[in-house]
C-alpha cells in the first residue's frame, strides 16, 4: 500500500491563507494524481542513496544503487554498528548472489511490480475517495486539507482504509506535483466485518518527497504506524521509518552486475 505524504508547516514557515483561484481544489488534486501516474519521459533517471531504516524494532543503514533492472542495496550498518568481518563477507555472497541470478532477480522484480500496480491504484483512488480544501499557500507551495467522501465507494481494502482517512496534503503549485501528504485514521476499518482483521483508528502513514533533478520526484522519508488484528488471532503492528539521503546520480543503462561492483569495491562511509 502506497503510504501518503505529510508536511507539517506553520504560519513561522511563512504560511498565508490566500488559495489558487484557478482551479477547485479537487481539480488540482485530480491533475496533481495524474502527473504523478504519467511523469515526464525524460524524468526517469537512476539513483545512488543512502537509506536509514526503523522496522519492528530493527534499525539498519544501507547503501543503494537504481538500475534498468531493478535496484541492489549493501548492508553498512545495525543498530547503528558496522558489520563485523563474517557479516561483511556474508552481505558480499549475498549480493554477489543476486547479481548473477536471475530466478532470484525475476521473483524481485515480479515483487516490485506487483508494489508499483497497488500503488498506482492506490494513487488513482485519492481524488475520489476525499473532499479536498485549500488550507494555504507557502512560496512554492498548496497545502489542502482532506476528509472521507461520502460518496465514494471502496473497490478493494486499500479503499476501505482510504474511505476512513483524513489528513492533509502539500503540493508544489508551479509543477503540479505531490510533496508530501499525511494520513490518519479517523475510525477502525474492518475488513469483512472484522472476520478477516482490522486497524485500529489513529493509525498513521506519512510520506515526504523532493525534486531531486528536474522533473525528477523521489521519495525521501516514509512512516507507517499501524495496529491492529488479522484473521481473529494475529496482532498488527507495523512500525516502520525510511529516510533516504545523499542523493548521486548513477548512468542510466546501468546494470545489477555494475551497482555489484560498485557496491563491493568503493569505500562506503557507513557511520558518520
Amino acid at each position: 500500500m502506497l503510504a501518503a505524504a505529510f508536511l507539517l508547516m506553520g504560519s513561522r514557515f511563512g504560511l498565508t491563507q490566500s488559495t489558487p483561484a484557478q482551479l477547485p481544489a479537487a481539480e488540482l488534486v485530480r491533475s496533481v494524481i495524474h502527473n504523478e501516474l504519467h511523469p515526464p519521459a525524460n524524468s526517469e533517471v537512476r539513483w545512488k542513496y543512502r537509506v536509514e531504516k526503523e522496522s519492528d524494532g530493527k534499525h539498519e543503514t544501507r547503501a543503494v544503487i537504481e538500475t534498468k533492472d531493478g535496484s541492489l542495496y549493501r548492508l553498512l550498518a545495525v543498530a547503528g554498528k558496522p558489520l563485523s568481518a563474517a557479516d561483511e563477507s556474508s552481505e558480499a555472497a549475498r549480493i554477489l548472489r543476486f547479481s548473477q541470478n536471475s530466478e532470484e532477480h525475476r521473483k524481485a522484480e515480479q515483487a516490485r511490480r506487483k508494489d508499483m500496480e497497488q500503488c498506482n491504484t492506490f494513487l488513482q483512488m485519492i481524488p475520489d475517495a476525499f473532499v479536498f480544501e485549500y488550507a494555504g499557500q507557502n512560496s512554492n507551495s498548496t497545502k489542502l486539507t482532506f476528509k472521507p467522501n461520502p460518496r465514494f465507494r471502496p473497490p478493494s481494502r486499500e479503499g476501505k482504509v482510504l474511505q476512513q482517512m483524513a489528513g492533509e496534503m502539500w503540493v508544489d503549485t508551479k509543477q503540479q506535483r505531490l510533496v508530501s501528504i499525511v494520513g490518519q485514521l479517523v475510525n477502525d476499518v474492518k475488513f469483512s466485518g472484522g472476520l478477516l482483521g482490522h486497524l485500529q483508528k489513529g493509525g498513521q502513514f506519512t510520506v515526504r518527497r523532493a525534486e531531486i533533478a528536474q522533473g525528477d520526484w523521489e521519495m525521501t522519508e516514509l512512516t507507517v504506524n499501524m495496529r491492529g488484528r488479522a484473521l481473529l488471532f494475529k496482532n498488527i503492528c507495523v512500525q516502520q521509518k525510511e529516510v533516504h539521503t545523499g542523493f548521486q546520480r548513477v548512468p542510466d543503462d546501468l546494470t545489477l552486475a555494475d551497482a555489484a561492483n560498485l557496491l563491493l569495491h568503493q569505500t562506503v562511509v557507513a557511520l558518520k
